[in-house]
């Protein structure tokens, strides 16, 4: 489901922006943006390394092809990397389902490792916290692996060592829907938090030391986490419940006990998320029929999203989309980093996953954040902290964590990709 919805979303991204909402960046904030190490705690990229004909390494800018993350714009908008998402959607959690979503979850790992391997000179896959920095300063673009949806464990929780060791250091419980480790924010309860199952991955997590991410999750599976988890968690890409009240996002309460046991919020760049932008039930309708007609892009070639992208824009003429902007999603940037503090804010814009806004339309604007922060009266500290440092603080205590627990015997040691 995400993929159909993610391919509406970032057509209509990538497609509508509007040029009167451009700003100027001045040159201290390119500057500052430049020097920092600039990390997105939320790439759904990966979802595109399977297409046909689309390569990582060409500027598909001009090509509106769905993709909003590609080598040569990550230098022009200064990100230095992220957590690259393995997402993979809830199935109806039958054994077929689940054998399906355990293939699918290592097909994905696969393709970030194989296009790290590919191109060791552009990309190297870090597996600490230290290895931030260090990859940047080598002229390369930094590879955290994530887990967006923890369906591909549900055969086997025990799936989750080997995922460590291949570099997994992120864990997101759910997405949607329930699945046996705990509830969505989006459905009705099941387990009321986390399942016994998932109280046990948790477990396992903080073991291993990989960061939990209670994005898309509901409130009682974050309040559970928060409790049992023995190191800090995250929100990878979520928005705030005072700013526009919607399940995905989280209120001012939840906010601050977060921040008080050192977790970090990353904020989303997901229009749906920031404001309301439904539609007429006639767009929904003839959405959905394109999204009958075409199905999962991951299959589409050049040709197809042409014709895929001329159909929807007749839509669009039709049906005109409401759309975010970016002062919206500053709106919930800054009031997070008010309530939340800015030690426990990130940028998690959902980029490839339907992320992006009127003025922010892929990461080539990104230093706009950095200029907005600047405006903000916040300092190049906090900024740091935001753009990476607080995201990589709670990566490094989930290490102590794990050495804590495990006796301080190390793992077996992960494959490199590079």
């Amino acid at each position: 489901m995400k993929t159909a919805v993610r391919v509406l979303a970032c057509c209509v991204a990538l497609a509508c922006a509007v040029p009167g909402l451009a700003a100027e960046v001045s040159e201290q904030a390119k500057a500052l943006h430049e020097r920092l190490l600039v990390l997105d705690t939320h790439l759904d990229t990966p979802a595109n390394l399977p297409r046909p004909g689309w390569n990582v390494l060409d500027d598909h800018t001009a090509e509106r092809d769905f993709s909003q993350v590609d080598l040569p714009r990550m230098r022009e908008g200064g990100l230095d990397g992220g957590f690259w998402a393995i997402y993979t959607g809830q199935g109806d959690r039958s054994p077929e389902a689940n054998l399906a979503a355990r293939d699918h979850g290592l097909v994905r790992l696969a393709a970030i490792r194989e296009m790290v391997a590919a191109n060791p000179q552009h990309f190297e896959l870090a597996l600490t916290a230290d290895d931030a920095q260090r990859i940047a300063d080598a002229g390369k673009r930094v590879v955290y692996i994530s887990m967006e949806n923890a369906t591909p464990l549900a055969t086997d929780p025990s799936l989750l060592t080997a995922y460590y060791r291949l570099g997994l250091r992120m864990l997101g419980i759910t997405h949607l829907r329930n699945n046996e480790f705990g509830d969505s924010a989006n459905t009705p309860p099941e387990w009321n938090g986390l399942s016994p199952a998932g109280k046990a991955l948790a477990a396992e997590a903080n073991r291993l030391g990989i960061v939990l991410d209670a994005s898309h999750a509901s409130d009682l599976v974050f309040d559970d986490l928060l409790e049992l988890s023995r190191a800090p968690i995250v929100l990878s890409h979520s928005g705030a419940d005072a700013i526009y009240e919607h399940p995905r996002n989280i209120d001012d309460e939840r906010l601050r006990k977060l921040a008080a046991k050192g977790g970090v919020i990353q904020v989303n760049a997901y229009g749906g998320y920031l404001k309301d932008t439904s539609t007429t039930p006639e767009r929904s309708k003839a959405l959905e029929a394109l999204e009958e007609k075409y199905g999962d892009q991951e299959h589409m070639d050049a040709a197809t999203v042409a014709r895929f992208l001329a159909e929807r824009d007749a839509i669009d003429a039709r049906y005109p989309p409401v759309r975010a902007d970016f002062d919206d999603f500053l709106k919930h940037l800054l009031h997070i980093i008010e309530v939340a503090g800015p030690e426990h804010v990130g940028i998690g814009a959902d980029w490839d996953g339907g992320g992006g806004v009127d003025g922010m339309e892929d990461i080539t604007d990104l230093p706009r954040i950095t200029q907005a922060l600047l405006d903000a009266g916040y300092s190049e500290q906090q900024i740091a902290g935001i753009w990476g440092g607080n995201m990589l603080r709670v990566l490094r205590e989930a290490e102590r964590v794990a050495a804590s627990l495990d006796g301080g015997a190390k793992k077996d040691a992960p494959a490199h990709a590079h």
